[in-house]
């Protein structure tokens, strides 16, 4: 059902942009998805629902972020397929599933490091967001955005001056 929702918000989202034919093509997906839902079966229709699944995918990982338990199989369990589909469907994006939700929580945590409300330490950062523990979160925060964590949040605070 959250793939069905997701897939008629980005038809809602585009539909002002998209050409006839593009029209046709969007409410032909949507016919054949709702025909899935109704089956409870995906993986027949799993190339013209790719969109459509990893955005379901990306929505439900958003909103769990800080889950320890969010992985690929706990998505494809939640969107009733199979692992392996939501694997295709997500390579389409040019990022593993796996990677997303590792850019995601890295961002989430640079959020934090720079929020006026928050004083967590690099080590609470890294388990709120399931990061092994404080040094593999501050090697992947400098992989990903070329400083430490430490660095960076020294480098947004005012300096004071005015």
């Amino acid at each position: 059902m959250r793939l069905l929702a997701a897939h008629a918000n980005m038809i809602h989202a585009t539909m002002a942009g998209l050409s006839p034919a593009g029209v046709e093509a969007a409410r032909s997906t949507l016919i054949e998805l709702t025909k899935a839902v109704a089956k409870r079966r995906f993986d027949d229709v799993e190339p013209r629902l790719a969109p459509a699944l990893a955005q379901a995918a990306k929505d439900l990982a958003n909103s769990r972020l800080a889950d320890p338990e969010l992985s690929p199989t706990m998505l494809a369990r939640e969107l009733n397929v199979s692992v392996r589909t939501l694997q295709r469907a997500f390579a389409e994006t040019g990022e593993s599933l796996t990677a997303y939700i590792r850019h995601r929580r890295l961002e989430e945590a640079r959020l934090a490091l720079t929020a006026p409300s928050g004083h967590l330490s690099i080590s609470e950062l890294a388990a709120h967001w399931q990061f092994a523990d404080s040094s593999h979160f501050t090697r992947a925060f400098k992989k990903h955005y070329g400083q430490t964590p430490t660095r960076y949040r020294r480098s947004t605070q005012p300096t004071g001056r005015g």
